[in-house]
């Protein structure tokens, strides 16, 4: 339990950051699921509009410091591998 306002305070905006971080996970596993069916549909057009997504959104989870760079680079590289695959 916390004793001080600050601690509250600290509480919650960790729970509130928490959350967020939880958004940008599930997009980029929604996304990379989103993907993969596109892919094994040959649907071409909609699997690039979808990598284009889910690239910038995982630039944007590492440079929010959600995921580390090493694991976002690594993902980049799954993207352009589904790509492939048309």
């Amino acid at each position: 339990m916390a004793n001080s306002k600050q601690q509250r305070k600290r509480i919650r905006i960790t729970e509130r950051q928490h959350d967020e971080n939880l958004r940008y996970t599930s997009a980029i596993k929604t996304l990379f699921r989103r993907l993969g069916n596109q892919v094994d549909a040959g649907d071409s057009d909609a699997a690039q509009a979808t990598a284009t997504r889910l690239t910038s959104t995982i630039d944007k989870t590492a440079a929010r410091g959600t995921i580390h760079k090493n694991r976002a680079a690594r993902k980049k590289s799954q993207v352009a591998r589904k790509l492939a695959e048309l």
